[in-house]
């Protein structure tokens, strides 16, 4: 396997047309990397790699990863990143959801293990629940509710990362557990559930912007360009992890609002509804670990993040 300073001859990127996926399978075409993007279309779409149909070294295979596959040739290097990831999605999909966390996590480390490729899991900060700790380090075990509304997404994420573990512990897989935290910016869904997108969404429309409870909720918010440089920062390391990659940069809902409605000069106002059944009161990273070992830190201001994702947005009201 060639994984010197970050090269890798070809990779496979499953939910590679997803959100955080298309951005990942354009950084490894621009880093030189052949790229197989894998995807069911179940909440990603064609439309978000589009743009690297003509690229060289760049091929998607349809399939549902909960199945047994298989891709030929050569593969260095398998990134996990197939999973409904909104409310919306993982509400609508909670059998699917599920399956994604398991069975296809499994098809995918038998993947990597196949061509001896590094791979790395994408989890999710929705491990920690709604946490005691705060900041949330990698060594917290979390707070989540195994049957609540969030559950099908928050336990299929920590399922996975067990058997990831289990895995690379049993049969030698080299894989590795990234952590993101709040990941935002181009081509996100403007209906899919989330904050950023759905408070764009609205300011954009001059509508109420909607926020849960009395706003006073926090999360870390982190641009996908700082995302997709940790997630190969961490398949070029000898580290397995769990890594935490996020922002630490904390605000609240109701000031997240404020300022979406600053940045769209929007005239907007706010409108309180009801706040969902076990959404996290705090949320932010401790991001030591990625520091020391990977060199990595968040680079994108929020309020630049977010200037760049409501221009995306504007020119693509319907995506």
């Amino acid at each position: 396997m060639n994984t010197t300073a970050g090269r890798w001859r070809r990779a496979v990127v499953t939910g590679g047309a997803g959100f955080v996926g298309s951005h990942l399978c354009t950084a490894l075409l621009d880093r030189g990397t052949q790229v197989v993007c894998v995807d069911d279309f179940s909440t990603g779409t064609p439309d978000n790699v589009a743009h690297l149909a003509r690229r060289d070294g760049f091929t998607v295979l349809r399939a549902d990863i909960c199945r047994p596959f298989d891709v030929d040739g050569r593969i260095d290097l398998v990134l996990h990143f197939a999973s409904p990831a909104s409310p919306a999605d993982y509400q609508r999909l909670p059998l699917h959801t599920l399956d994604t966390g398991s069975l296809g996590t499994r098809n995918a480390l038998a993947l990597a293990r196949t061509h001896k490729a590094r791979f790395i899991l994408a989890s999710t900060s929705e491990v920690y629940g709604d946490p005691l700790q705060h900041p949330q380090s990698e060594g917290y075990w979390g707070n989540v509710n195994p049957v609540g509304p969030r559950s099908v997404y928050d336990e299929a994420k920590r399922f996975a990362e067990a058997l990831t573990t289990a895995d690379a512990a049993v049969r030698g897989t080299n894989a590795a557990i990234v952590r993101l935290f709040n990941t935002y910016g181009p081509r996100m869904r403007a209906r899919d559930g989330r904050a950023v997108p759905t408070f764009i969404r609205q300011a954009l429309a001059g509508e109420p912007i909607t926020v849960t409870g009395d706003g006073s909720q926090t999360r870390s918010l982190t641009y996908i360009d700082d995302t997709v440089r940790g997630v190969l920062a961490l398949a070029a390391a000898d580290l397995a992890g769990p890594v935490n990659i996020g922002n630490p940069y904390e605000l609240t809902m109701v000031d997240l609002a404020r300022l979406i409605i600053a940045l769209t000069g929007s005239t907007s106002e706010l409108r309180y509804i009801e706040r969902p059944t076990d959404d996290p009161a705090v949320r932010r990273p401790d991001v030591a670990l990625a520091r020391d070992k990977l060199q990595w830190e968040p680079l994108t201001d929020p309020e630049e993040g977010l200037r760049r994702t409501i221009t995306w947005c504007r020119a693509n009201p319907e995506s």
